[in-house]
């Protein structure tokens, strides 16, 4: 008797990821998780156990960082499990390196089970680091250049990191302190730019993006960045550092929401100047986002739900 996918281990060659991937505010999550449960209805057709969502985000990662990061709610989520969320504090820093090695943990978990992992995320250095093999290079870190590089303006790292590794520099967001002392400090351990490797996909992939026209996507943050501040933003930020304890510097390195909030709670800003210049910055982060995506090669672009299914069925269909 053959048994079928839901009752025995999924083989290395029968493993198969999906991707969600595209700018922020672009609607991947919603995206995702209706594709989740599209697969649960149709689980006998496509012989798997159903679908669960492994998030790709820098900072869903971090507890207490709910409305400013966007992370998905409980009610939103439709009963889809739903990984990597909250599983870091935010006064510590989480590294793509660590998102790697939980990442393939859980996709090792939800193999077993006959489950199709749906990635899901804007982060694309997170994405990659579990896709493909191998990819992030091995550089501990460098204790006497790090204290030297943390003493230097946003502006000189960006000089320093544009003179060693300029294609970093074109991808990286310019505002996150934290991120531009790890390029600068690995590009020097290896004495030039993050050599350009082979990518190969650890595992059979579909990945997909979201395409959306400029304009609709920048009325879509503007629209999406109000509504998260009268949902709370500010006063998570605020209980965030008097509550939690999470410092007013560790804010700047978590960025966008966190770091403008915080300027405007401590007074250096008016409201209306964090809500202007967070909008920019916002903008800013998901045009480097889909340069990000634009330069990767296999990623099938969507304009609409029913192309994600109808991809999606082909995929887990081919053996």
């Amino acid at each position: 008797m053959t048994l079928s996918s839901n009752s025995r281990k999924k083989t290395k060659s029968e493993r198969k990821i999906i991707a969600i991937v595209g700018p922020t505010a672009s609607g991947k999550s919603e995206l995702a998780v209706r594709l989740a449960l599209w697969i649960k209805k149709n689980r006998k057709a496509l012989d798997v156990s159903g679908a669960e969502i492994l998030s790709a985000d820098s900072r869903q990662v971090y507890k207490g960082l709910n409305i400013g990061s966007g992370k998905i709610t409980k009610r939103e989520t439709r009963g889809v499990k739903h990984w990597l969320l909250d599983v870091a504090s935010p006064k510590k820093v989480f590294t793509a390196h660590d998102y790697q090695k939980k990442g393939n943990r859980i996709l090792n978990d939800i193999f077993k089970r006959g489950v199709v992992p749906i990635i899901c995320g804007g982060t694309g250095f997170y994405i990659d680091s579990i896709l493909y093999s191998p990819f992030i290079p091995e550089v501990p870190p460098q204790k006497k250049l790090r204290k030297e590089l943390e003493k230097l303006s946003l502006e000189e790292l960006l000089l320093r990191l544009r003179k060693i590794d300029p294609k970093r520099r074109e991808t990286i967001d310019m505002k996150n302190k934290r991120r531009l002392v790890r390029a600068v400090e690995v590009a020097e351990t290896l004495g030039g730019p993050v050599p350009e490797r082979k990518k190969t996909l650890r595992h059979k992939t579909l990945i997909m993006g979201i395409r959306m026209d400029r304009e609709e996507l920048s009325k879509k943050i503007k629209n999406r960045l109000i509504k998260r501040i009268k949902a709370g933003m500010i006063k998570e930020v605020s209980d965030l550092h008097y509550k939690d304890g999470v410092s007013w510097k560790r804010m700047e390195d978590l960025g966008l929401e966190y770091g403008w909030t915080s300027r405007y709670l401590r007074g250096a800003i008016s409201l209306e100047e964090m809500v202007s210049g967070l909008e920019k910055d916002i903008i800013r982060y998901a045009k480097r986002q889909v340069t990000w995506f634009k330069k990767e090669n296999g990623i099938i672009w969507l304009d609409n739900y029913s192309q994600a299914a109808k991809n999606s069925a082909k995929f887990l269909k081919i053996s």
